[in-house]
């Protein structure tokens, strides 16, 4: 595949047409079943590749951090930060983008919503305000409908913010696509308790952002859905493959490692380690990543610069030097690791960057 002799290892490969049709699939399901997309850009962190969504039909995208809106409000007018922000200067840089970009926000405390309301003032802007509700996952989210109802009202009482709807994660669902009825029923039940709750309280929600990767093609059955988030949909990890929301032909990511040392029976050592797969093992039984040449073939330990592979399952016996490509258990966390992506786009080879990692301030 690649000569370890010409090219350092590892490095992160992307093959474009297939994040073409990744984009050009979720756009596909989404307008079938009436939904929008709006995926999470903390997946790849790319200018290039938020383009490519947003051609696909993406109606906006959904960041996380103030270099994350910076960076996505040149190429998009339409971002959602789905995370509640605190700190002055963090809210001041994502309420100084360009005017043009409508923004909109997720709150689940009357703090961040006044420290939202308030960067928005010194900004001069208006801040669309979704408030946010745990159903199931436990993380962050209201917890009962009198507290979003209350939530809600506070928001349209502030003369800076413009209540649009609610937005919840169904993040705890990650079994295989066909166990997931139980878990989308609860989830469906608590969205029409809000739902009537809001609706009873003169608040109907215009806007109800959520979804996952992992229920991406389950997004249907969550009924009052208006949009979703999905972000690792445009590249595909392991677990969405152990899931089954993904066929291996289907992964656009991998990262090329070099086999260094087979000195120890029944493994072998790469170098891609944790700095370069990072260190979740979610969703693939306790490995980091798996060979895609060898897709029997498991990556059972990592350290900072070395990646453990199982060979105790494969007759395939790997020789020092030879390059292999590793699909990580989790995607995101790998990409954000890398300095750039080098993506294929048939025989030609071209590097992206990767504009949005990292805090610091991004001249728009």
């Amino acid at each position: 595949m690649f000569d370890s002799s010409l090219v350092e290892t590892p490095f992160a490969l992307v093959d474009r047409h297939k994040v073409q049709a990744n984009a050009a699939k979720a756009t596909k399901y989404c307008q079938g079943h009436g939904i929008h997309w709006r995926p999470h850009v903390k997946t790849h962190k790319s200018r290039t590749i938020a383009s490519i969504q947003m051609e696909a039909g993406a109606i906006g995208l959904t960041v996380a951090t103030p270099r994350e809106a910076e960076v996505m409000s040149t190429v998009c007018d339409d971002l959602l930060v789905a995370y509640p922000v605190w700190g002055q200067s963090k809210l001041d840089r994502i309420m100084n983008i360009p005017h043009s970009v409508q923004l909109m926000m997720a709150i689940d405390s009357a703090q961040t919503l006044n420290a939202a309301t308030e960067a928005a003032k010194r900004a001069g802007r208006k801040i669309r305000i979704l408030v946010e509700a745990d159903v199931g996952m436990g993380r962050v989210g209201l917890q009962s409908t009198e507290q979003i109802v209350g939530l809600a009202e506070l928001v349209k009482q502030d003369s800076s913010a413009e209540y649009k709807g609610i937005m919840f994660y169904p993040g705890h669902i990650r079994m295989q696509q066909n166990c997931q009825e139980e878990g989308l029923k609860k989830v469906n039940n608590r969205l029409s308790r809000i739902i009537d709750g809001l609706t009873t309280a003169g608040s109907y929600p215009e806007i109800i952002s959520g979804g996952s990767t992992p229920t991406i093609w389950n997004s249907h059955k969550m009924g009052a859905l208006t949009e979703i988030r999905s972000g690792t949909c445009i590249f595909y990890d392991v677990e969405d493959l152990h899931i089954g929301v993904a066929h291996s032909n289907e992964v656009a990511y991998s990262v090329v490692s070099s086999v260094v040392s087979t000195s120890i029976p029944g493994q072998a050592v790469i170098d891609a380690g944790s700095k370069a797969l990072s260190k979740e093992s979610r969703g693939s039984d306790g490995a980091f990543g798996v060979i895609l040449e060898h897709p029997e073939v498991r990556v059972k330990a990592v350290t900072e610069e070395h990646g453990v592979i199982d060979l105790s399952d494969s007759k395939w016996q790997p020789r020092v030097g030879e390059t292999v490509r590793v699909l990580p258990s989790h995607v995101c966390v790998s990409a954000n690791l890398q300095d750039s992506l080098i993506v294929m786009d048939g025989d030609d080879i071209e590097e992206w960057e990767m504009e949005a990692r990292g805090r610091k301030i991004f001249e728009v």
